[in-house]
């Protein structure tokens, strides 16, 4: 019983969460722009399948700062804090404990590259902030990696159900060099708005650029603006 409660409040949270953000994610770029760049059939959010400037690769490139940490499950943690009412440090067991979902996504890379059609398997990002309660205040999230990266997104960005917190791909643990343990996947935007390793997820007040937006990329990253750099 005491399970099935649990189950219900982030249920319950998730759907207040959904109605606070529900008509600024109608109206993102990513779902509401009424000329997207691209080519192909229309993808389940409205936009051409294969944004501007990409090619589609079978093979799924390794892109990171150049050191792959290695984070055992029972040394795994993820802190969710910032401005949010019930900040939580997570367990593997805590995180695996949340509702568990499967998605198929596409994976689209700054560098030019996407891959279509990946099934992941993972924790909603709207169900982590559901467990934390953002305060009223909340405009943006920061993703921390255990390599040190950083990297910014909108709270109307980050809610959409399906950018997760991916700890399974193609029904296979996320491998080490792809972000294993947990990566986060962002897939209506640039993927290097989903971080590796992720360790933790502060809820922010206000904008702060990460790491790459800080180097001179683009701070929203749509694919199909071809909005990679500021």
């Amino acid at each position: 019983m005491e399970e099935v409660s649990k189950l219900d409040k982030i249920i319950d949270a998730r759907m207040k969460l959904k109605a606070r953000f529900e008509e600024k994610m109608k109206n993102t770029p990513s779902v509401a722009d009424d000329r997207p760049m691209g080519k192909g059939a229309i993808n389940r959010h409205g936009m051409p399948q294969l944004p501007v400037g990409q090619t589609v690769t079978q093979k799924w490139p390794v892109l990171d700062l150049g050191y792959h940490p290695s984070i055992t499950l029972d040394r795994w943690r993820l802190t969710v804090d910032g401005d949010v009412e019930n900040p939580v440090v997570l367990t593997w067991k805590d995180f695996m404990d949340l509702p568990q979902v499967e998605d198929t996504s596409d994976f689209h890379c700054v560098t030019t590259w996407s891959k279509m059609d990946m099934v992941w398997k993972g924790v909603r990002l709207i169900d982590i902030a559901a467990l934390v309660q953002p305060k009223e205040t909340a405009t943006h999230i920061m993703c921390y990696g255990y390599d040190t990266y950083s990297t910014n997104v909108s709270m109307e960005e980050a809610l959409k159900p399906d950018v997760l917190l991916a700890h399974t791909v193609y029904n296979e643990p996320l491998a080490k060099e792809h972000g294993g343990p947990v990566r986060m996947i962002t897939p209506q935007l640039y993927a290097w708005k989903g971080s590796k390793w992720i360790k933790r997820i502060q809820f922010m007040p206000k904008n702060k650029l990460g790491f790459w937006e800080e180097r001179g990329y683009s701070d929203t990253a749509y694919p199909w603006r071809n909005d990679r750099y500021s």
